[in-house]
């Protein structure tokens, strides 16, 4: 018996080779095949199941896989066509990468999802980056000042006291300098 049918056992053979088969026999394309020839025919194996491929193979993650075995690391559902998210070997959903993996906004603390803002170090969500002082909305467009490690906008900014501004101002160029290469003299002799 094999897959509810019944064989003699002479004519439980392989296609390809003749030999009788075992229960390790394989189907494909409505013939059995022994492990060997079944193999050698190149038909992929799902990376998942470990069983032969037959029909749409997913191919991700340097492996094949059935199209409902390819799923999130985390919740396990398949992508069935729809967006992975590659990390370390394993793939996930939008929404899982993201709680895993994903920037947290400075202002909200939550994950981001969708364009994250990246400015003084730090991650927003594109409607939590805003003026520190007048809470108006910034893009990287806009000329903002960093103050006490945030921004300001340029109208708050030219509100501040002179003094304030000038240390500021002096600051930003002594952390311009510290970034900006040296050039290196070789004396040769």
């Amino acid at each position: 018996m094999f897959k509810s049918d019944a064989y003699h056992p002479d004519h439980f053979s392989c296609t390809h080779c003749r030999k009788e088969l075992t229960a390790e026999a394989r189907e494909l394309k409505g013939a059995l095949y022994c492990l060997p020839c079944h193999d050698k025919m190149g038909v992929p194996i799902c990376g998942a199941c470990r069983r032969p491929i037959e029909g749409r193979v997913v191919n991700a993650l340097g492996k094949q896989w059935h199209v409902e075995h390819f799923v999130c690391a985390k919740c396990e559902k398949p992508f069935l066509g729809h967006r992975h998210y590659e990390k370390k070997g394993l793939a996930y959903c939008e929404t899982h990468y993201n709680q895993l993996f994903g920037d947290v906004c400075y202002s909200c603390s939550h994950v981001i999802e969708g364009d994250v803002v990246s400015a003084l170090n730090k991650a927003w969500c594109v409607n939590c980056f805003s003026c520190s002082t007048c809470n108006s909305k910034l893009t990287l467009k806009n000329k903002f000042v960093e103050f006490d490690m945030k921004p300001v906008c340029k109208r708050c900014y030219e509100k501040f006291p002179l003094e304030l501004k000038k240390r500021l101002k002096k600051l930003s160029e002594l952390a311009a300098c510290k970034a900006s290469p040296k050039p290196v003299s070789l004396n040769s002799t």
